[in-house]
């Protein structure tokens, strides 16, 4: 499968299943929001905290602008393939595109790994 085009490096699935954990970990401890249209407006007003973008949304252009806009306001961000398994993670009972951390809970930790891990994939 090709790759999105808002999809700007690599994320092996170890990488992955910590993102799915952390989004997991949040949702318990945590503050995640939902919905692409929201999470916008959170990296618009500089409240989020970390961005997980799921690879296989349609069309793409719903997600065309968040690498961008997330690198624009220095919030960190990453990717899982699926948003069936990042709707699960966050609670959902559908497919969710993005979501948006703003309260890490007792994710911290783990956010910072990941944060660190996603800009080393960036370089």
């Amino acid at each position: 499968m090709a790759k999105a085009m808002y999809v700007r490096f690599e994320t092996s699935k170890e990488l992955a299943d910590k993102v799915f954990q952390l989004v997991e970990l949040v949702r318990d401890t945590g503050k995640v929001k939902k919905g692409s249209n929201e999470v916008t407006k959170l990296v618009e007003k500089g409240a989020a905290n970390f961005v997980v973008m799921a690879e296989d949304v349609q069309p793409e252009e719903i997600l065309a602008h968040m690498p961008l806009l997330c690198e624009e306001k220095n919030v960190p961000y990453g990717y899982v393939p699926s948003k069936q398994e990042l709707g699960i993670a966050c609670g959902l009972e559908k497919p969710t595109a993005s979501v948006a951390i703003t309260n890490v809970g007792k994710g911290k930790a783990l956010l910072e790994e990941m944060t660190k891990a996603m800009a080393e994939l960036k370089k």
